[in-house]
């Protein structure tokens, strides 16, 4: 059973422990808690032991639970209509019975084949040791037998029936007595035409499992057979005709061997799930820790609860943020009951006791409820309800007074004291090791007030002393000035409206809170003139104390707005960085995806340019070229140049600059000046500051709202005089091109060519011959723009065989 460690160390521990403890989930209500997860359970068998769900009773139990109910809960999530327990049965009373040598029915073994069929898809849907480690060492131990399995479905058909072909045998008799029956049934059928004057009808009825005929009372004697009964008015005999009555003989005793057949097959097969007892009482409760892991993961997604994390040390903080009472949640969405109101609790390791105060009905004891069904939730491997990231230390005893177990459902609050069960209290806490947390609501009342303040005080101390953190409620005033003598005390209180005069239910901390009795009494209708009475007899300085309490309440509420808004502003700004972030990277996309687009337009042009410049060699390389035909296409060439050419963007500084009149700031001065003349350069400033004037250089000035200048680029102007001659420039190898022996076209595409590269005078070798080529290169020079002159060359570089072209 599950927990069943657990249930040992519950036993094992001393009597008043015990008593404590089982007095605390009363308290607590606990078991209506349980009652609620149960309506999760997916089995009859997980809804019933989540009715008595048990308390992990060690560190590394509830961190197993825990993380059980968040592997499963994650794979409810993924899988298609969650982690499904169709199939699985409740196996104590089949298993018992067959461990003892019994015999179940067809319907009890089918329902043991199909646990072991759904087990099965269980292990397979969970195994995964990467992603689910605790649930995968847990489902690996289960063995599912997929011999029985087959065993039992083969011989079992749906219904619980034996079916014809577990046996030979049985194939047999059932054959025999259903060929016994078919004859049978057309004997009767022949007597009911040859008989049907005398019959009352012609149904073949059923008494005591003989087939009989209703034959009219008066012709008796004309069928012979056998009485089995009759109707009422005594008109009708209900007979079985003496024809088939050894037939029927004969069927009740092949029915009698089918039925041994039929209880000697189910003896084997429960021997079987006998023999396997073990195995199967194992994958029974394997099933059932499965069954409430998904229990508990349902219930805390319900609760839109988040998982706790348990710290084994002492020093650890208690941290719940937000924490809601899990009855009151059922109760405001099921029993439409009022808005949860969630309280927050961070209490430090040097925090031992925290003393609420308030109004009644203001929400102390359901502060310790919730605190206390946390502590307890958590031990259980269940969510809490609460957000964030709740941290809770490792208390193996969680000990509570509540008064007189006060019932959430009537919103009932009162007031007793309960000294036998504060002794049970204070003796667990002297005797047990580790940490305690210790819930008491209206500590020291019901008695004296002076008697019962001083009970209250020793109790408190000494509990400060022994447990881990005691929480407790009151209205005796002297507890409220604890914290200023013992730094092991806090206050705390729920807050009240002054104006309206009714409790808020948040929890404040730092600051006690007054008990309000006599504005509650106002409220409710007491006479005005006894409330005055009574504050005249409570005293000055309890009034005092009242008002520095409302002063203090007030301060908080506006330090509590402040911080409200500052969030408000801090999450309003993570939004604007979000926003920002998200528009400045939909910018680079976008950017990209231009850049992408500008690449792939360039790669389309240089393939169309390439395809174009191919073309064209090839009509010049085709044997009907002519001179017109280069011609041609030297100028498409020049023209696909002058497109694809590199547009030489001026690089124009886009900084600032000052100019003539403008305001500027001397950085060394740190004062404002005028600019009233730039030299040439740009580089320097004739500025007026005040009556005082000044050249200062460009890097010394910025502009009023902090820009700093760019410096203008520098122009370097060249003077010179170029004069052309024909012996002025040597003639190199570089610069002399020789297109003896070409056709002309062919020499003015190697001209062209070459020309673009020159950057001076350029020669042309073209012999004398018969002048054609001469001719046709000069006038084609004379066409090219970028051509400044065309003269022979000197006699001494080829004179009239040469031609000297000089560039722009």
């Amino acid at each position: 059973m599950q927990f069943s460690n657990d249930l040992k160390d519950i036993q094992s521990k001393s009597s008043t422990e015990n008593v404590a403890f089982k007095e605390t989930l009363e308290l607590l209500e606990w078991p209506r808690l349980c009652e609620q997860i149960s309506t999760f359970a997916s089995t009859q068998k997980g809804s019933c032991e989540s009715k008595n769900l048990l308390i992990a009773f060690d560190l590394k139990t509830a961190n197993e639970l825990l993380a059980e109910t968040i592997e499963i809960g994650s794979l409810d999530e993924v899988i298609e209509g969650g982690v499904s327990f169709q199939g699985v049965h409740d196996l104590s009373n089949i298993l018992r019975r067959c461990s003892k040598g019994g015999v179940c029915s067809g319907e009890d073994l089918l329902q043991v084949a199909n646990t072991l069929s759904a087990a099965r898809r269980l292990r397979r849907q969970i195994f995964d040791s990467d992603l689910r480690p605790v649930l995968t060492k847990l489902v690996a131990d289960m063995k599912t037998i997929p011999d029985l399995e087959k065993l039992l479905k083969y011989g079992i058909e749906d219904g619980g029936r034996v079916a014809d072909r577990a046996s030979a045998v049985l194939l047999g008799l059932r054959r025999k007595s259903q060929s016994l029956r078919l004859e049978r049934r057309n004997y009767l059928q022949d007597i009911l035409q040859r008989y049907a004057p005398y019959l009352q009808d012609n149904l073949i009825s059923d008494r005591f499992g003989r087939p009989v005929i209703a034959l009219k009372a008066g012709f008796v004697n004309k069928l012979p057979g056998l009485v089995h009964d009759s109707s009422s008015s005594g008109n009708t005999i209900f007979l079985e005709p003496q024809l088939v009555i050894p037939l029927g003989n004969k069927i009740a005793e092949f029915e009698g061997y089918v039925l041994e057949e039929e209880q000697r097959l189910l003896a084997e097969w429960s021997l079987l799930v006998g023999n396997n007892f073990s195995v199967l009482d194992n994958l029974c409760k394997i099933i059932l820790k499965l069954d409430l892991a998904l229990t508990r993961s349902r219930y805390g997604n319900w609760l839109s609860g988040v998982p706790p994390t348990l710290v084994d040390k002492q020093d650890a903080p208690f941290v719940l943020e937000k924490l809601r009472h899990p009855l009151l949640i059922w109760k405001e969405k099921y029993e439409q009951g009022n808005i949860v109101v969630p309280v927050s609790l961070e209490v430090s390791s040097d925090t031992k006791v925290v003393a609420i105060t308030g109004p009644n009905t203001g929400g102390k004891t359901v502060t310790l409820k919730s605190v206390g069904l946390a502590t307890l939730m958590a031990r259980a491997g269940l969510f809490l309800p609460c957000i964030g990231q709740p941290c809770l230390p490792w208390c193996s005893q969680i000990l509570a007074d509540i008064g007189d177990e006060q019932s959430l459902q009537q919103s009932l609050s009162t007031f007793s004291g309960h000294l036998m069960r504060i002794a049970r209290i204070l003796e667990t806490v002297s005797q047990e090791d580790g940490l305690s947390l210790v819930l008491l609501d209206e500590i020291g009342a019901g008695t004296d007030p002076t008697e019962g303040t001083a009970l209250a005080i020793a109790l408190l101390k000494t509990l400060a002393d022994k447990a881990r953190l005691t929480i407790a409620t009151t209205h005796f005033g002297e507890l409220k000035t604890l914290k200023y003598s013992d730094y092991r005390f806090e206050n705390a209180s729920v807050a009240f409206d002054s104006e309206t005069i009714t409790p808020t239910y948040q929890l404040q901390w730092g600051i006690p809170g007054k008990s309000n009795a006599l504005e509650i009494a106002g409220r409710l209708g007491l006479d005005p003139l006894v409330i005055k009475k009574a504050q005249h007899l409570i005293g000055k300085n309890n009034i005092e104390v009242n008002k520095v309490i409302l002063g203090l309440e007030k301060q908080r509420k506006r330090q509590q707005d402040a911080a409200e808004a500052a969030a408000a502003l801090l999450a309003r700004t993570e939004l604007l960085h979000d926003e920002l972030l998200a528009r400045w990277q939909k910018q680079c996309e976008q950017t990209e995806e231009m850049q992408k687009l500008e690449r792939q337009n360039l790669t389309r042009s240089i393939s169309q340019g390439q395809k174009e410049v191919r073309n064209l060699i090839r009509r010049l390389r085709a044997e009907n070229a002519d001179g017109e035909t280069a011609r041609k296409v030297g100028q498409r060439l020049r023209l696909i140049e002058n497109e694809n050419r590199p547009q030489l963007l001026s690089n124009r500084n886009q900084g600032w600059l000052p100019r003539l009149g403008e305001k500027i700031r001397l950085i060394a001065l740190g004062k404002a000046a005028e600019v009233v003349d730039i030299s040439d350069s740009g580089l320097q400033l004739t500025v007026l500051c005040g009556v005082f004037r000044s050249t200062v250089s460009l890097a010394e000035v910025e502009s009023l709202d902090g820009q700093k200048p760019v410096p203008p680029e520098q122009v370097i102007k060249v003077k010179s005089t170029k004069s052309f001659s024909n012996g002025s420039v040597l003639r190199t190898n570089h610069n002399t091109l020789d297109v003896r022996g070409l056709r002309l076209h062919e020499a003015e595409v190697a001209a062209e060519e070459h020309l673009r590269k020159a950057s001076g005078p350029f020669w042309i070798v073209h012999g004398i011959g018969t002048g054609k080529l001469k001719r046709g290169l000069r006038e084609w020079l004379q066409t090219v723009p970028y051509v400044e002159k065309v003269v022979d060359a000197d006699q001494k570089d080829g004179g009239a065989g040469c031609t000297v072209v000089w560039l722009k």
